[in-house]
């Protein structure tokens, strides 16, 4: 391929990558330093790290930081282990396996704000749980500020978990037939197959799927804002609390928001640096 060729080809993708990519994250930045609210958008001031030490001192954005990370450790393990459970399950049925994952997907396919609303209605009064629930305890279900987060954990379990499962079914289907054989020919019982033989097999899926389940996290939105709107404020991820500080709070204070935008994507890239380097270090070790 000759130079001409080459810068052809690398041009358009570089130029559209910038726009989409680096344009926006300079703006954002040169926002963060800026005092400019909705009321006025024309007059930034620039103010300095006044919005990264306002909400460094704000307790709510403290409140959102630690229930986003609480999110993160608990949705993205129970994710992982049933997704995995569900992909053995899957690569051991032969018939109706089809019907089964198609079944299974659904909770992915369905867009969030949906999924969100449809989940809701459950335990809304006259829905099928909230019914139950009366049945069972002879009392009304309230969604109230200390079940509010449980009822979020569900929700986002059984959103998130289809892209585990489909991904390590994915891995399963390319698990060298040979080595199960010799495995079981070892004497090696399901446990043991799964920890020395299916486990290192799909290990590179694992990375690949802590670390977009940790990022998607990071953005959750639409099931806790339809779960909480301006209510339970403890309740309220980082990206939430960002819109509403960005839109409504406090006249929509713009620069903050950005500032925050800014804090948030450091606060990801810290968490996944260990992941990073695990993912760095095997593709080195399947080179050589």
């Amino acid at each position: 391929m000759n130079k001409r060729t080459f810068w052809g080809f690398t041009v358009p993708s570089v130029a559209v990558m910038l726009s989409l990519m680096v344009v926006p994250l300079v703006a954002t930045i040169w926002l963060g330093f800026q005092r400019l609210t909705l009321r006025d958008l024309q007059n930034p001031e620039f103010i300095g790290l006044q919005n990264y030490r306002d909400l460094l001192t704000d307790p709510e954005f403290w409140a959102a930081a630690r229930w986003t990370i609480l999110l993160v450790m608990i949705v993205v393990p129970i994710q992982m282990l049933l997704g995995l459970s569900v992909a053995l399950l899957l690569d051991r049925v032969t018939r109706g396996r089809s019907f089964y994952m198609a079944a299974l997907l659904t909770p992915f396919i369905v867009t969030p704000v949906v999924g969100s609303l449809v989940y809701k209605d459950l335990f809304d009064r006259g829905g099928l749980l909230s019914w139950l629930y009366e049945v069972v305890f002879d009392s009304p279900f309230e969604v109230t500020a200390g079940n509010v987060r449980w009822l979020i954990v569900i929700q986002l379990v059984w959103a998130v978990t289809p892209f585990a499962m489909i991904t390590f079914f994915a891995g399963l289907q390319t698990l060298p037939g040979e080595r199960v054989e010799a495995a079981q020919i070892d004497g090696a019982g399901f446990w043991r197959q799964l920890w020395h033989v299916t486990l290192p097999h799909l290990r590179t899926l694992i990375l690949f799927v802590a670390l977009i389940s940790i990022m998607d996290m990071y953005r959750v939105y639409d099931q806790v804002f339809v779960w909480t709107g301006n209510r339970f404020t403890d309740a309220h991820t980082l990206a939430v609390y960002n819109v509403r500080t960005a839109t409504a709070f406090d006249i929509g204070r713009v620069g903050k928001g950005n500032a925050m935008s800014i804090l948030t994507v450091i606060g990801i890239f810290v968490v996944l640096i260990p992941f990073l380097y695990r993912s760095y270090k095997d593709q080195i070790e399947e080179r050589n």
